[in-house]
């Protein structure tokens, strides 16, 4: 009999990539897709190809224990990619915190062997961080979304299971990273002078097919994973990939390029735009080989060979929220 895998928050943004993935995997009897919408559940996720897993979606919310005890029934190996981000802080606690305590405890009741817990490298703050090693970092978060993902952490580590610290995750379905970066650039009245800093950046389908492979392979080990392509990406190098991005009459006013000292001046009254310069003007750069070997995939093509292939869902989503304004 093949694994019987729980994924949660599968119609998000990594989440159903992971429900996707996990459908088509051969090694996989039973996927169950723990979603708090059953209406978005099947435009998110088409039935598996022939020969793969057999689907079940089912209703619950991991503030919700009855439910979570219902969904880990039966099951061999949990993916847990729900979180919130953002918003009231009693949420967050609710949903990354005490979500998290709830879900570890319902999965070990029903015997599951392998929990991996979806988190974030911001659980060490904004930095500067170069060539960080595993296991080198004190967790310092800064935010509220921060701090309750790293309180959920805790829960897994206990547990014995593996947590993954992605830095930023670009590609359709990216709602965050390159529209913030792209908010950031056209807040300055020039183009933004590369520092030198270096980041971690890593594809949502290599992020998905990441987590599967840390639920299913013999050589996962417990305890937390950074989880990056290898080779870190410029300040230059995202500068250059979000500038087509940017809308032409942006791109027309510029005037000369503006250093990070003087970005920082003058984004002192715009607090969105300022934390997305600290988060590029710093590096953030998390040096672990170790998913690649241990997960049973390697990282594939780099950054800048990947991100031209979402260029355009990047486009209609911008397009988008130009004629929502």
């Amino acid at each position: 009999m093949g694994t019987r895998l729980l994924v949660t928050g599968a119609t998000g943004f990594i989440g159903g990539r992971v429900a996707a993935a996990a459908a088509a995997h051969p090694d996989l009897d039973r996927v169950r897709l723990l979603v708090r919408n059953p209406d978005a559940a099947p435009a998110a996720h088409p039935q598996a190809p022939a020969g793969g897993a057999v689907v079940e979606t089912v209703q619950g919310d991991v503030r919700d224990a009855g439910s979570l005890r219902r969904a880990c029934e039966g099951v061999d190996a949990v993916i847990h990619c729900a979180s919130a981000i953002g918003g009231e802080e009693e949420l967050l606690r609710a949903v990354n915190d005490h979500g998290t305590r709830d879900l570890v405890d319902a999965a070990r009741r029903a015997g599951a062997g392998r929990i991996v817990s979806l988190s974030t490298a911001s659980v060490h703050g904004r930095g500067p961080f170069r060539a960080a090693a595993p296991d080198t970092l004190p967790l310092a978060p800064v935010s509220a979304t921060s701090r309750t993902r790293a309180a959920g952490e805790r829960y897994v580590l206990d547990a014995g299971g593996t947590v993954l610290r992605p830095h930023l995750v670009y590609g359709t379905g990216d709602r965050q990273v390159v529209p913030g970066i792209l908010t950031l650039l056209a807040a300055l009245p020039g183009p933004l002078a590369g520092s030198g800093s270096l980041h971690s950046l890593i594809e949502v389908e290599s992020l998905a097919g990441a987590l599967l492979g840390a639920a299913l392979s013999p050589a996962t080990g417990p305890g937390a994973y950074y989880l990056a392509h290898p080779d870190p990406v410029s300040d230059d190098e995202l500068l250059a990939a979000v500038d087509p991005l940017l809308p032409e009459s942006v791109r027309a006013a510029r005037g000369p390029a503006v250093d990070f000292a003087e970005a920082r001046t003058l984004l002192a009254g715009n607090p969105l735009a300022a934390h997305h310069l600290e988060m590029f003007g710093l590096d953030h750069w998390f040096a672990d080989e170790r998913p690649w070997t241990d997960f049973g995939r390697g990282p594939g093509p780099g950054f800048t060979a990947v991100f031209p292939r979402h260029l355009s869902w990047y486009r209609r989503l911008l397009a988008e929220r130009a004629e929502a304004s």
